[in-house]
């Protein structure tokens, strides 16, 4: 009993001593501002005891005084301190790239331990951009995300592609994901014309865009991933003082380019000219007397540029505002935008108010539950599609000897086509997208490693559009007519999972996230046609004599989901991470119903290793991989189901066979794979470069049927694509010292999307102008090859292109157009892809560029052959016309002008152009006022600045712009196509 007691107090004694020299040593950490810090970590140096700060900043530690702590936290600078009694740790925020904090789908991740490959850009990257979409703003700042805008018209849709062309028949366009919501993309034009759904969000309301490029990085998104997926967050309140934000600019725009046409005197030239020489001046000459309704067409007395018409000087008028704030248990951000955009094209505008508001509360120390909702109205008054002969691009073809408008100011009926202008004066196409986005959601943190995530999300998109017809409205034969639309769209998302996040013995680091999900998807259509009305004062459906028409239908699909997701990292240099989802849809065959989406992915931080751990050259050294299988459910919401249609007959209902199911019909599948390396020196130089692969098999197409089954075609998973290519970003910090920064961003993207097989033995499929072939590019051009002019007489030449008896072509020219055969002449889409920023700050100065590149793209002008064709009919020409062949021996590409003689008039490559191109995409200068100035005022700070978008095209295209394309269909096509704007606008930024 004696030895037993003498062990106890000795092992007290020892267990004194050691809590004694072991002293307790708290602390607060903040940043620069004084805000606590929640979650940084602090290392007691050389030795295996560490904490983390707790939601105030506040920490305690086992550590003497005087002793080294490491304290740490992503994004900002690690510092080391002595240890001491009560310790206030301030850090500083980095822009050291590898310590951005990247969304990820389901939770973040530090760049500094990715193994995707996502790319980014930041509030202050796109912020202050004078366009009207989100979209438009990242153009030229990611590496592998090509972004094209339709046209110049406000409304214009958007076109982007990551990586290449996942599909060829289903939906194109990635999966955006607005702070977990799954938005709503569906185009719900009723015109022909293409609308942007995301005109409905603001750029002053987003915190970042990450865009997930490999499978590895969107397989956690399943059967939607397979095209990319776009990751918006909104911003979020901050513990601290208060602060108001609000910005005000307006802009003036105008056409990056037009086109040189005829003016009355050329034209009436070429017109006669191209009369004589067929032998038919006499009706030529008749009909000039006719378009120019009576005035001295041939000296030249109306000359009207009805392109100068069509084409106005459009104004952006921008205001919005910010507040944010909140303390250790509640933060808030609210914020409001309207924008008032008036379109380079005449009676095309935009009228956008949004509001935000995004809420936390942290009701115990466990559980912090919020609420982030959006709202925004967007009013739009639209032209007509491209194909209208009322749309106002469409009136270049119009003679310049016709007057637009007679003496009493209204519009000249009498023009060769329907002159648009009596559609501006007596239509009007009235679209109206209101749009709803909410998420409750709630966090339980069960254990401090483990925590759980409900959330609910919702999206409404609810569009109306109302075309009105007055009496005197072009083509119209009932006294008036209303079109009127309604179209409400909802998606709602349930979304349950935990996320446990936890490293082990200061080595080996777990993140893990396992859940389920469930989609639902509504949308409700109607319309409506109203004739015969008794005044012009009436522009409602109930103002009509007669309802004539009307529609209606209503589908929805669901999916229900099943993820998880497994990060693993030791010693941060050997980096793991697996993921899987299993999707289900009402969209797919009922024996294809579920699909499992697996992915992997590795990586291995070669500087953290020991033999270059200490080195001053390389302060990053990275490889990695990664693989996985993706989907592409966009293929409509019946294809598998056999359909049966409404046919009544004689006032009497009836159901007729319309298409044929097929139980195994399913999704899309692609398969990608990336390899690539980060390496930085000195952070000050950086450099990340991935070369991908991404194979689509089963793509969706409809396959013939024999006669006796009843049907045409049913819809199959058959053929194959594939797209590759090198990404390249290089960031530097050429320039850093307290009162100058120039920091250069550069990135680099190759892409070929090739066609592997295709249905019915791999035969051509063949639409319009484009053609999918096994080995070539998808949807390339199609075309008969144009072989320029006969200098001995003028005729139009084109290459035979048949096929010899040894297998190959017939190179010999021909005038006979039906003699010569359609070749593959081009490429509609980029093969090479660039974008150079660069950011200058000298003291209260901030100077920012970018310039855009594309390269291999080419455009098929399919007006060209009413407008470039040496007056082949009373359209006006393009000017390059009048270098037409003349005389023998003339050596040009301009056929003789021949009236109606159809001299080259007819598609080829005569009226294919390159689309290379290098554009100063957007432009920004500031001035920020010294503090010392603001101090009377209340003001934190007050910018002033200039920015530009489109400002300088470098191009050899002879069309109107390389990114203006047909609105209404045709790939790589420009039908009368409006350019983008160039926009310049001043603006000035306050904060309190």
């Amino acid at each position: 009993m004696k030895i037993k007691l003498k062990h106890c107090l000795w092992l007290f004694l020892l267990f004194v001593q050691i809590a004694a020299a072991q002293e307790s040593i708290s602390g607060k950490v903040t940043d620069k501002k004084g805000l606590p810090i929640p979650g940084a970590n602090i290392v007691v140096q050389g030795k295996n005891i560490s904490a983390q700060t707790d939601f105030d900043g506040l920490f305690k530690i086992a550590a003497k005084k005087g002793e080294i702590l490491v304290v740490s936290y992503v994004s900002y600078k690690t510092v080391e301190v002595p240890a001491s009694n009560n310790v206030t740790i301030q850090l500083d925020e980095v822009q050291n790239e590898l310590e951005t904090v990247v969304v990820v789908g389901y939770g973040t991740q530090s760049k500094r331990n990715l193994t995707d490959n996502i790319a980014r850009v930041t509030a202050k990257d796109i912020q202050q951009i004078p366009v009207s979409n989100v979209q438009n703003a990242l153009v030229g700042k990611l590496a592998g995300v090509q972004i094209t805008q339709t046209n110049g018209k406000v409304d214009g849709g958007i076109n982007i592609r990551v990586r290449g062309a996942a599909s060829i028949s289903a939906g194109t366009q990635p999966l955006y994901v607005l702070d977990g919501i799954p938005l709503i993309n569906d185009d719900e034009s009723s015109n022909g014309a293409p609308t942007n759904p995301l005109l409905t969000l603001s750029t002053n309301e987003i915190e970042s865009i990450d865009v997930l490029k490999d499978a590895s990085s969107a397989a956690i998104y399943g059967a939607r991933g397979a095209n990319g997926v776009v990751l918006i967050t909104t911003k979020k309140g901050r513990e601290g003082k208060g602060t108001f934000t609000v910005n005000l600019s307006q802009g003036v725009s105008e056409a990056t380019h037009k086109r040189k046409w005829l003016n009355a005197k050329q034209y009436v030239e070429l017109l006669q000219e191209a009369g004589r020489n067929v032998n038919d001046l006499e009706s030529v000459e008749d009909e000039l007397e006719y378009l120019s309704q009576g005035t001295d067409w041939r000296n030249g007395a109306v000359d009207t540029n009805w392109q100068d018409i069509a084409l106005k000087t459009g104004y952006t008028t921008d205001a919005d505002f910010s507040a944010s704030g909140g303390d250790e248990k509640t933060k808030y951000f609210f914020s409001g935008a309207y924008n008032n955009t008036t379109g380079i094209v005449d009676s095309n505008t935009l009228e956008r108010f949004t509001a935000r508001t995004n809420v936390s509360h942290k009701v115990t120390d466990r559980l912090t539950l919020g609420m982030n909702l959006g709202f925004s109205r967007s009013l739009i008054h639209r032209v007509q599609d491209d194909n209208s002969f009322s749309s106002p691009l469409q009136s270049v073809a119009q003679a310049p000897i016709s007057p637009a408008r007679l003496e009493d100011g209204s519009a000249n009926p009498n023009t060769e086509y329907s002159n648009y202008l009596l559609a501006k004066d007596n239509t009007f196409w009235k679209t109206i997208m209101r749009r709803l986005t909410g998420k409750l959601f709630a966090e339980f943190r069960i254990l401090s490693s483990l925590k759980f995530n409900s959330d609910f999300s919702y999206d409404l998109l609810s569009q109306t559009e109302d075309y009105w017809q007055g009496k005197n409205a072009p083509f119209m034969a009932t006294d008036g007519a209303v079109f009127a639309t309604s179209v409400n769209t909802e998606n709602y998302v349930s979304s349950n999972y935990f996320t446990f996040d936890k490293t082990f013995a200061e080595k080996h680091t777990f993140n893990v996230v396992a859940g389920m999900e469930f989609n639902k998807y509504n949308r409700r259509y109607q319309d409506v046609n109203s004739i015969y009305f008794s005044s012009d004062d009436f522009q409602t459906v109930d103002g009509g004599a007669e309802v004539n028409e009307g529609h209606g239908s209503e589908t929805d699909y669901a999916f229900v989901s099943q993820f998880g997701r497994l990060n693993y990292s030791f010693q941060n240099k050997y980096l793991l991470k697996a993921s899987i989802r299993r999707d289900g849809s009402s969209r797919f065959g009922k024996n294809e119903r579920f699909g499992v989406f697996p992915a992997f992915s590795a990586g291995w931080v070669i500087s953290q290793e020991e033999f270059l751990k200490d080195s001053k050259a390389i302060s990053n050294l990275k490889i990695k991989g990664s693989w996985g299988k993706l989907g592409n459910a966009e293929i409509g919401n019946f294809a598998s189901r056999q359909l049966y249609r409404p046919n009544p007959y004689n006032l009497k209902s009836g159901l007729t066979f319309d298409q044929p199911g097929n139980d195994d019909l399913t999704w899309e599948k692609s398969a990608q794979t990336d390899f690539g390396f980060e390496i930085g020196f000195i952070d000050r130089f950086s450099i990340e470069a991935d070369y991908y692969q991404k194979d689509t098999d089963g793509l969706l197409f409809e396959v013939p049927l024999p006669i006796s089954s009843g049907a045409a075609s049913i819809n199959k998973n058959i053929g194959k694509i594939r797209s590759n290519g090198f990404e390249l970003t290089i960031n530097t910090k050429n320039i850093d010292t307290e009162n100058f920064k120039w920091n250069t961003s550069f990135n680099l993207t190759t892409n070929e999307s090739k066609v592997k097989s295709l249905p019915n033995d791999n035969r051509d499929i063949i639409v319009g102008y484009n053609i999918n072939r096994v080995g070539e590019n998808i949807s390339s051009f199609y075309l008969v090859e144009y072989a320029g002019v006969d200098p001995d007489n003028g005729d139009a030449l084109f290459y035979k292109n048949t096929k010899k008896a040894d297998g190959t072509l017939d190179r010999t020219t021909t005038r006979n157009y039906s003699e010569a055969e359609r070749i593959i002449a081009g490429n509609p889409f980029p093969t090479l892809m660039s974008g150079l920023t660069n950011t200058i700050l000298y003291k209260g100065f901030d100077f920012t560029f970018t310039f855009q590149g594309e390269w291999g793209a080419s455009i098929y002008n399919s007006a060209g052959i009413y407008q470039s064709t040496a007056a082949d009919y009373f359209d006006n020409q393009t000017a390059d016309q009048l270098n037409r062949w003349q005389n023998p021996g003339d050596i040009t590409d301009v056929p003789q002008a021949r009236f109606g003689g159809s001299n080259g008039t007819q598609d080829s490559s005569r009226y294919l152009d390159k689309a290379d191109f290098v554009r100063l995409r957007n432009l920004t200068l500031g001035y920020t006022l010294p503090k010392d100035v603001l101090k009377d005022l209340g003001m934190s700070s007050l910018r002033i600045y200039f920015t530009a978008v489109n400002l300088l095209t470098f191009t050899n295209y002879e069309g109107n712009d390389p990114e203006a394309r047909r609105d209404d269909s045709g790939i790589g096509e420009d039908f009368y196509s409006a350019p983008p704007a160039r926009t310049t606008a001043i603006g000035v930024n306050f904060n309190f």
